[in-house]
């Protein structure tokens, strides 16, 4: 039996409460049931707050356990399928994988989750930036150093509810099934990876690191095999490439070999950092310091000459993040930890870029915005010294369009450089921004302050390069036994809707190996 009402942020964490709630709503006794939460989200439109509930309810001594509906078999002796990057994708198909008999070979680029961790804090430190290990490359992808929240509106592209009760299976908490907006935090991230690789290989799968994908064979329009690090030539009947939206590198190496792209749209802004106690007081109608409410987060978005300004990735209690994966360049990202427990939150605030209103478009240019992303990338790193640092303005400075003499701390280690991003940015990407700005005010009054700080720019929402496939098949519409997956594709847009994704293309492979 399933119930739903509204309660107060206080009911909601009263175990008796509910009880009785419960027992109200339904008619049954208080001691004939046990209950658990189905799903729990936020209703802060009103002064008077509330939580919507609903809960599962079940006959005393009846709660079913946990089921994470995952049933892997040893797949030592099967075909195999081999995977390019271990992302939430690639690792998502080759969970999948190990479910409907098929060997899953894992090449990433990038190290192990933990060795990351030392080429990120050269990122942050030193200013260095390594080409194969960084936010975006390396085991588990950009979600792991990014945050990990996995909210997606991708319901219709497979089963969501499965690929979250897979986290919860490899260490995640239950909430993540329950709340409306779920996050497991980058701290938690790391050793659910880990425990994710270990489950591949304990079940006859491989995951091999620092292997990176450099050639493909590919004769009368099928692939034949792929090459490994310049020197290892491997037979391949079914390649599931799932390297995200940075690995510029593979998609010329795609293009080279006949492989279809196409460029696509893609979102370029700013990321924005304001301190969570104003967040918190503007969304929560002046409560702060509330132990009965997470910190608050926004989603906004707006028009602007016909195009999209929206936020993305908003991070309660986060901080800012270099996320570079080249020299002579700088990027910007945000994550925040599990409790979200720091002082100040951020999210990019992007503005909608299609390629044809770009001034080098042609239709049959598949890098037109990938150039741009980076053109935009290269001026902000040496708008701001040729370091990490980035180009930095108070956000009100830069609607009246003044330099910042001075800033308030900020979150983003590598450190800020004061610029005019309106010099920076092009015009009609800082002209929709400031527009923005104005109206995003209109919906949350203070908002637009000068104790908040742009850092620039925000450019990794999503690939700008798509690698059209077939709807059915999943595979290449121009190479057989290719199969374009994830964000670096262009189908999805987030860690769940990437791992959704995985495992619909490796079901994809299944059946092209069948053949």
């Amino acid at each position: 039996m399933q119930v739903q009402f509204q309660v107060s942020p206080e009911e909601a964490q009263d175990l008796d409460y509910l009880a009785k709630r419960i027992a109200r709503e339904t008619g049954l006794t208080l001691d004939s049931f046990e209950f658990k939460w189905a799903k729990r989200s936020i209703d802060a439109r009103k002064r008077d707050i509330k939580i919507n509930a609903s809960f599962e309810v079940f006959e005393k001594g009846k709660t079913p356990t946990f089921d994470p509906d995952f049933y892997p078999k040893n797949v030592s002796n099967a075909p195999e399928v081999h995977i390019i990057g271990a992302g939430p994708a690639g690792l998502y198909a080759a969970l999948r994988a190990l479910e409907i008999g098929l060997k899953p070979i894992i090449f990433e680029r990038g190290k192990d989750v933990r060795s990351r961790r030392r080429d990120l804090a050269q990122l942050n430190k030193e200013h260095i930036v390594n080409g194969e290990s960084n936010y975006c490359f390396g085991e588990g992808g950009a979600g792991t150093y990014s945050d990990g929240k996995l909210y997606t509106r991708s319901k219709k592209r497979g089963d969501v509810m499965r690929a979250l009760k897979w986290f919860v299976h490899f260490g995640a908490h239950e909430d993540i099934i329950v709340d409306a907006h779920p996050h497991i935090g980058t701290n938690k991230l790391p050793q659910i990876i880990v425990d994710m690789r270990e489950c591949i290989k304990e079940f006859g799968g491989e995951v091999h690191f620092e292997h990176k994908l450099t050639n493909l064979e590919i004769k009368d329009g099928a692939l034949q095999s792929i090459t490994i690090n310049e020197t290892q030539e491997i037979p391949c009947q079914a390649l599931i490439i799932a390297t995200g939206h940075s690995a510029r590198d593979v998609f010329y190496l795609l293009h080279e070999k006949g492989v279809k792209l196409q460029s696509k749209a893609f979102a370029l802004g700013v990321r924005v950092e304001h301190q969570q106690a104003l967040i918190d007081k503007i969304q929560y109608h002046g409560r702060l310091n509330d132990e009965f409410l997470p910190p608050a987060s926004y989603s906004l978005v707006t028009q602007v000459e016909d195009k999209g300004v929206y936020s993305f990735c908003m991070c309660p209690g986060g901080i800012i993040a270099p996320c570079a994966t080249a020299e002579g360049e700088v990027v910007t990202n945000g994550w925040s930890p599990s409790k979200r427990n720091n002082p100040t939150s951020n999210s990019g605030i992007v503005v909608s870029v299609e390629p044809e209103e770009l001034s080098d478009y042609a239709p049959n240019d598949p890098f037109v915005s990938l150039r741009f992303q980076q053109k935009v990338e290269k001026a902000c790193w040496e708008a701001a010294g040729k370091t990490q640092a980035v180009p930095a303005q108070r956000l009100k400075d830069f609607v009246d369009r003044k330099k910042s003499p001075e800033f308030p701390r900020s979150s983003y280690q590598p450190g800020i450089v004061s610029v005019d991003l309106n010099t920076v940015l092009p015009e009609f990407i800082s002209k929709r921004l400031r527009k923005a700005f104005v109206d995003f005010d209109r919906k949350m009054h203070g908002f637009l302050t000068n104790d908040a700080v742009l850092h620039a720019p925000e450019s990794r929402t999503s690939s700008p390069v798509s690698v059209p496939r077939d709807n059915e098949s999943c595979m290449s519409v121009s190479t057989k036994g290719i199969f374009p997956c994830g964000e670096g594709a262009g189908y999805a847009g987030g860690i769940i809707s990437a791992a959704i994704d995985g495992m619909k293309c490796m079901d994809a492979a299944k059946v092209w190996l069948d053949k």
